[in-house]
């Protein structure tokens, strides 16, 4: 398996000091391809995507793309999953290439989707910004569960914490899953996951829940690290997750999509507060 991380020499500058240039080494987040192939009936594989992220729980990202995609949305469905053969320039494994086995019954998607996905962007190359408006499996919608305030004011702090590889290199996004219980008051940590790329993060947290059979994640709260985007409410609301906060800003489509699916979206959340864009009936008063 890829690292995590790798140290490189770096040359650091310290403006007021009086040795401006300093050598040192640093620590970075490690970001490599991952291809997705896609295998149903037949002995054929459909190479379905290819994603940069941070080696690590692969399988988990592979469950939870094909999630987010509408492809699968129950662990039956997603029958094995493997690494493919693939070398670097030193025939060393690079454990960049994850055979996904569809059930029989599953419907590859069209051959012609072939998605390129940067660390940055969950849904570039799509047709348009309808085909992702999809209806999913697992509807936040009716999910009943109520907050405190004072409880998701504290998650951003609690995640954080559990950013081990943040810890190390400062370059990684992190989603984290909560479990809401005691009435809207007390929260427990169900799963963390960091990658370069922030859809990357929430897509192994979803994985993570498909594989263990928790879908849909009714009661939760999704915390992530970065900003509201669309694709994180998209991958939310087929996940079935009733709450997405973010540290930072939601982008308008964010919003709007929030509102059309049911999920409540918090933005801005750093401790003191935080702003609801949507589903505010959910905080208790």
């Amino acid at each position: 398996m890829g690292r995590l991380s790798q140290r490189r020499k770096v040359h650091k500058y310290v403006l007021d000091s009086e040795h401006p240039v300093r050598h040192k080494e640093d620590v970075l987040a490690v970001e490599e391809p991952l291809e997705i192939r896609l295998a149903g009936r037949g002995a054929s594989s459909l190479s379905y995507s290819v994603t940069m992220r941070t080696p690590g729980d692969d399988f988990d990202l592979v469950a939870g793309f094909l999630v987010s995609e509408g492809v699968v949305w129950e662990p039956g469905q997603l029958v094995s999953e493997r690494f493919c053969g693939g070398e670097d320039a030193d025939g060393v494994q690079t454990f960049n290439v994850v055979q996904a086995q569809l059930r029989p019954d599953v419907a590859l998607p069209e051959t012609g989707r072939n998605v390129y996905t940067s660390s940055s962007c969950g849904i570039c190359g799509t047709d348009s910004i309808e085909s992702v408006r999809r209806a999913g499996h697992h509807s936040p919608a009716d999910d009943g569960v109520r907050l405190l305030p004072e409880l998701v004011a504290g998650l951003p702090a609690r995640l954080r914490e559990a950013q081990a590889l943040f810890e190390k290199t400062g370059g990684v996004h992190a989603a984290g899953l909560f479990r809401v219980g005691d009435g809207g008051t007390s929260a427990e940590l169900l799963c963390l996951r960091e990658d370069v790329g922030r859809h990357n993060a929430v897509d192994k947290v979803v994985g993570w829940a498909l594989r263990s059979g928790l879908l849909p994640l009714a009661g939760t709260v999704l915390q992530v690290s970065g900003r509201a985007s669309f694709e994180l409410v998209q991958k939310a609301a087929m996940a079935g997750i009733p709450v997405l906060a973010a540290v930072s800003a939601p982008s308008s489509l964010a919003v709007e999509l929030a509102e059309e699916s049911g999920v409540t979206l918090v933005g801005f959340s750093r401790g003191t507060g935080f702003n609801v864009y949507a589903g505010q009936e959910r905080f208790l008063s």
